[in-house]
């Protein structure tokens, strides 16, 4: 089948109305680009991780089979789920770990300008990231959902203004306040 916008965001519709052969029919056809996703979550993980990206999607995509509640209003906002589902895997596994290090050497981490948020090994920490994701919610959903489409869900701007109906002038003025909060939060530089 063809795996053009128009037809994801038809099996999409479809999905959202409980289509359960769309939503089998949706899956492979994004299955490429939900794996380029999580490989570029993982690029950015501390080295050693065992989770691999076939994985990652896979346990996305079991995610998105339970849960029946989900409802998406485009294929945009299909990709924005689904990189929350990789978010919160990769958050779960991280919490994980550090219980499995019962706190081990916490270190404050630093901001760089791509929002890739740097572990004391050279990864990513999630937990941080996370938890000051959580602290500008609570302050600012809008800010929030727009790092979270922007980074977990690797929208552009404009995927990132259809997903969230807003426009993309408004995208980028919440991503230029969002990475400068972000940034003072983790005690790295504010991004230019």
């Amino acid at each position: 089948m063809d795996p053009s916008p128009d037809t994801v965001a038809s099996l999409v519709d479809s999905a959202r109305q409980g289509d359960e052969q769309a939503l089998a029919t949706l899956l492979p056809l994004v299955y490429d680009e939900l794996r380029r996703l999580a490989a570029g979550y993982l690029r950015r993980e501390r080295p050693g991780q065992t989770l691999h990206s076939t994985a990652l999607v896979h346990d996305a995509y079991l995610r998105l089979l339970k849960d029946s509640h989900l409802s998406w209003q485009n294929r945009a906002h299909f990709f924005g789920i689904a990189a929350r589902s990789m978010r919160e895997i990769l958050i779960e596994r991280a919490r994980a770990r550090g219980a499995a290090k019962r706190g081990g050497d916490q270190v404050r981490v630093t901001f760089d300008p791509a929002l890739a948020v740097a572990a004391p090994d050279g990864g990513i920490d999630v937990e941080a990231l996370d938890a000051a994701l959580t602290r500008l919610a609570a302050l600012d959903a809008d800010l929030a959902r727009v790092v979270e489409v922007r980074f977990f869900g690797g929208l552009s701007i404009e995927e990132a203004a259809e997903a969230l109906s807003v426009s993309p002038a408004t995208i980028k003025r919440r991503w230029t306040l969002a990475k400068a909060w972000l940034a003072r939060e983790l005690g790295g530089e504010p991004a230019p």
